[in-house]
């Protein structure tokens, strides 16, 4: 190195150095590592919606069924954990109908219960071939739910042409931090939901 290089280093704030040499040395370094999920279990029980609209696919032994009054919400839950569907047909506002998902709750009450962080909001995207936004927060629930208080929920609202779909993964806060085998479940009954159009 020459000596007016070496001068010219004694000048920069070594903070600013560090940075450069670990930039320059490995620039994935701080990058967020994507979490390998293992296989999911077989999905291989297939119910379709009483209208037709759409279909999903459940573990077997996952139990199916309707949401209080709302003809076109159902169910499943199975292992500790829950997804609900809604379903509504013809054009829904993009913004309105995933701000009118994010107020479900698993205990059907939703004055029991309040969103306690996002982990992330609105993230617009693709789902298979249509449109999509998703958020996920944590829920705290004033009493147990399926015994915990504490849920993570995932609403992803999925946009088509002669209907939309509000697909709510429901997991406890515990197990979703321990359990890459219920991640793995959930993310893919989400992704086996059909919507016909």
């Amino acid at each position: 190195m020459s000596a007016d290089f070496c001068r010219a280093v004694r000048r920069v704030p070594f903070i600013v150095v560090v940075l450069a040499l670990v930039s320059a040395q490995a620039p994935s370094a701080f990058a967020w590592k994507k979490i390998k999920l293992p296989d999911p279990p077989p999905l291989s029980q297939e119910h379709t919606h009483p209208s037709g609209a759409f279909s999903f696919r459940v573990p077997e032994g996952w139990a199916v069924g309707k949401v209080g009054r709302d003809a076109d919400a159902i169910q499943t839950v199975g292992g500790g954990l829950a997804v609900r569907i809604l379903y509504r047909k013809g054009g829904a506002g993009f913004d309105s109908l995933h701000a009118s998902c994010m107020g479900e709750r698993l205990s059907g009450t939703p004055l029991d219960s309040e969103p306690d962080g996002y982990e992330y909001d609105y993230v617009e995207g693709m789902t298979g071939d249509k449109r999509s936004l998703d958020s996920a927060f944590l829920v705290v629930y004033e009493n147990q739910v399926m015994e915990h208080r504490k849920w993570r929920q995932r609403n992803l609202t999925v946009i088509g042409e002669s209907g939309s779909l509000c697909l709510i993964a429901f997991a406890p806060a515990s197990v979703w931090k321990k359990s890459l085998e219920a991640r793995s479940v959930l993310e893919a009954i989400l992704q086996n939901v059909k919507l016909r159009e």
